[in-house]
């Protein structure tokens, strides 16, 4: 998985956002929301090629989670982003 060209996390205020920018996001008119998890995680992949598995390592070695828990929630990440078409297989 990659992140699609063309989306940018940005920081506004206190919240990060996910906008889409150029001529391949002119049909995106969302901003998602990234709470400071999800974030820290976009930031760490971008411009990488990821799989849940990378996003759980991240997880695990971050936070106190267990394996089992981190790669559920880091599927159920890259489920979300896949359905709103923030990234590519």
């Amino acid at each position: 998985m990659r992140i699609k060209k063309g989306f940018v996390l940005r920081r506004i205020c206190d919240q990060y956002v996910i906008t889409g920018e150029g001529l391949e996001q002119v049909n995106f008119s969302k901003l998602v929301t990234l709470n400071n998890t999800a974030a820290f995680l976009w930031q760490a992949v971008e411009g990488k090629d990821f799989d849940p598995e990378t996003l759980a390592d991240l997880l695990f070695d971050k936070y106190d989670v267990t394996r089992e828990r981190a790669l559920e929630n880091a599927r159920k990440l890259c489920a979300q982003y896949l359905e709103m078409g923030l990234i590519e297989e």
